[in-house]
């Protein structure tokens, strides 16, 4: 399963010496067609890459026929010089591919403020295209990797009963740095699907908005974040925005799962859920606040199921954005209301955290009918060892 699971893509992989460890660095994914739509949402953050300045511009048309993306650099703040080395980069593609460099979306991921070695990466590239292949997702989503411990991949089919099939398939990259805002992540998702382009870009950017705007790590915003979806239409199936959105969500919380499950040294998977708040974005508002405490986050990798630091997080959050009563708070965490009514619910000691990866923490306002969740993880040793030496 991955992004050349759809019919009209063909992808590689391949080792350009920009990684020490001489592990692949340069992915390529080409779009056949006979449709070339493409869309992109980025990251938030002031502070971008040239690979962001470049490929924004990139999607305008809604037409993108390749993305490039390299790992062992991010080429940000690299100044006019990094700017130019994604326009080789671009120009190369369309050359080899025989489209405009204009069709390019180009990623770049990895260490801030150093210009990759722009030859390395242009010879890259080109053995890239020279590699292309209908099964060579794989290496693609091998070759977007960082800090990652597994690469990311995702298929979803849809059609059965003798219907026409299309088909959704996606990979992603990421484990640390991680708090999209967009939507150190990069995404790209194929569909072989018929659909235009305004449908392509609200189907994706509804997706990524209960997705990966929805996993949050560590609290930091990456400068290089970039979801792209290519759309082929070699399935010959015409699919409207609520289709595609559907096949689309499931692909990205798929990956969006993927991503937390790798950080950096985490050994729980958390969910904090809010239900009953005001509003969706009074919601996440909570959720979010929970999820960005490293006190609540410490806590969780110590198998402690302190509720008071939960309710702590929820009091930051200011009236206007979520109003709730105090003294009505409630607090689960694995099933276990640990927290009624703002104060003691049942022993803590019913709870065995260490007995699962996963845990499922719910926070309940009584203040109104709307739900989200928000995904994270633990703080450990290994994450604060992890970014402690990143660059030396």
């Amino acid at each position: 399963m991955s992004i050349t699971s759809p019919a009209g893509f063909r992808a590689s992989g391949v080792a350009a010496g920009l990684k020490a460890s001489g592990g692949p660095d340069v992915a390529l994914v080409v779009n056949d067609g006979p449709l070339h739509v493409g869309a992109a949402v980025f990251t938030t953050n002031r502070v971008v890459g040239a690979p962001v300045v470049w490929s924004r511009q990139v999607v305008t048309d809604g037409v993108v026929h390749a993305v490039v993306l390299n790992s062992g650099g991010a080429n940000v703040c690299t100044g006019p010089e990094g700017f130019t080395d994604v326009h080789r980069t671009a120009e190369l593609v369309g050359e080899l591919l025989e489209v405009s460099a204009g069709d390019v979306v180009v990623c770049s991921t990895g260490l801030i403020g150093e210009r990759l070695p722009t030859e390395k990466l242009l010879a890259g590239v080109s053995e890239a295209a020279g590699a292309l292949s209908p099964d060579g997702g794989d290496d693609a989503s091998r070759a977007i990797m960082t800090t990652d411990s597994v690469p990311k991949t995702v298929h979803v089919a849809r059609g059965a009963h003798g219907a026409p099939g299309w088909s959704v398939g996606g990979m992603a990259k990421g484990a640390g740095m991680l708090a999209p805002g967009m939507a150190t992540m990069l995404s790209v998702l194929t569909t072989d699907a018929v659909t235009d382009a305004a449908t392509a870009d609200a189907a994706l950017r509804a997706a990524t908005g209960v997705t990966f705007d929805r996993v949050d790590s560590d609290g930091c915003m990456s400068t290089s974040d970039t979801v792209t979806l290519l759309v082929s239409g070699a399935s010959g199936v015409e699919v409207g925005l609520a289709e595609l959105t559907e096949a689309l969500t499931e692909a990205c919380a798929v990956l969006a799962r993927g991503l937390v499950a790798d950080a950096e040294g985490a050994t729980h998977d958390i969910a904090v859920t809010v239900v009953r708040a005001e509003t969706t974005s009074a919601a996440v508002a909570v959720a979010r606040a929970v999820t960005r405490s490293n006190l609540f986050k410490a806590a969780m990798y110590g198998n402690d199921p302190n509720w008071g630091r939960v309710l702590a997080q929820v009091g930051t959050v200011p009236v206007e954005v979520a109003a709730y009563d105090p003294d009505l708070l409630d607090v689960t965490i694995n099933g276990v209301q640990v927290c009624r009514a703002g104060g003691l619910g049942e022993p803590r000691e019913l709870l065995d955290l260490a007995a699962s990866r996963e845990i499922h923490v719910e926070v309940d306002l009584h203040a109104g009918q709307s739900t989200a969740t928000v995904w994270t993880n633990d703080l450990t040793h290994d994450y604060v060892h992890e970014n402690s030496a990143y660059s030396t």
